[in-house]
């Protein structure tokens, strides 16, 4: 059932708001995993998100994830405040609804090209949090997708003529290549965001950065994630990566990016991406359905990540 403005009682009541609200008419922002609406209120305002019904194993991931959203602005990490329901919990039932908010905060759009210092420095403040979560090791960010898959992918592709087929099979052997820096062991583990691309990292319209949506929070290198972060907002100009690099370590940062296999995380996740792209693309009955999708998978095939520019990376 889509969340509307019946529903605003139940969500003031449950989250202890006052008397009064407003919420948007439909989403204000959406994305892969789910759309926000806003709810003005005079308690303020705040991003409402609802939660369908997952299984246990997903919700979990969801109320660490919030868990550890709540320390890392204790710690002094720039997120927004998750609001809890008067019983204290994360998630409330609310007129056949299930919602969670955290506070509204205005927000840039993405921005790969944020100040380096300022994203060492708060890649650092996260990766310093103290908190012992129960999610551990995902494949997403850790197995290659294999040749045989993208194969698989490229055939079905070629069978039903996806516009972007010839394209992404020209980079399925740099592909291939690239996850053979995937399987070396971690050189520690803590829980990490895991998710630090620049829709999730953001300039706050009144200045300095935001740090958002924890949902795929969980166990991780540490240096695999700030290899990730490199990746995002230096990829363009590798002399970036320096700058954000000296500015982790100064401010306490405990990974260290010194091979090619510590890009183990954005490599795994990138073919992932990737290869869902294509599956959904497969799996559309729509062409609005597959339009999307093709937008997915072309967010890689147009800037794509290859050994030349990993390398780049470490020398920067």
């Amino acid at each position: 059932m889509p969340l509307d403005g019946g529903h605003v009682p139940s969500i003031l009541a449950a989250f202890d708001l006052g008397s009064w609200g407003r919420l948007s008419d439909g989403p204000v922002a959406s994305g892969r995993l789910g759309s926000i609406s806003r709810l003005d209120t005079e308690s303020g305002s705040w991003a409402v998100k609802q939660v369908g019904d997952v299984p246990a194993a997903e919700l979990a991931e969801l109320l660490e994830g919030a868990a550890f959203q709540e320390a890392s602005l204790a710690a002094g990490v720039p997120t927004p405040a998750v609001r809890r329901t008067r019983a204290g919990e994360h998630i409330a039932d609310c007129g056949e609804v299930r919602v969670r908010l955290h506070a509204w905060v205005d927000l840039h759009d993405p921005d790969a090209s944020l100040d380096p210092v300022d994203v060492g420095r708060l890649v650092a403040g996260l990766h310093r949090v103290e908190f012992a979560g129960a999610i551990g090791l995902d494949p997403w960010y850790t197995e290659p997708v294999g040749a045989a898959r993208w194969s698989e992918l490229i055939s079905a592709l070629r069978a039903r003529h996806a516009p972007f087929a010839d394209e992404l099979d020209a980079l399925v052997p740099e592909l291939v290549a690239m996850e053979a820096f995937l399987g070396a062991p971690p050189r520690a583990l803590r829980t990490c965001h895991r998710d630090l691309w620049a829709d999730n990292v953001r300039r706050v319209r009144d200045g300095g950065l935001c740090v958002f949506d924890f949902d795929n929070a969980g166990l991780a290198d540490p240096s695999q994630e700030l290899a990730l972060i490199l990746v995002e907002y230096c990829t363009a100009d590798p002399r970036r990566a320096g700058l954000v690099r000296a500015a982790y370590e100064e401010a306490g940062g405990p990974g260290r990016v010194e091979d090619p296999t510590d890009f183990a995380m954005p490599i795994a996740q990138l073919s992932h991406i990737v290869a869902e792209g294509c599956r959904r693309w497969l799996a559309a009955t729509t062409d609005d359905e597959r339009s999307d999708n093709e937008g997915w998978v072309r967010e890689f095939v147009d800037r794509p990540l290859t050994r030349t520019e990993i390398e780049a990376l470490l020398a920067g």
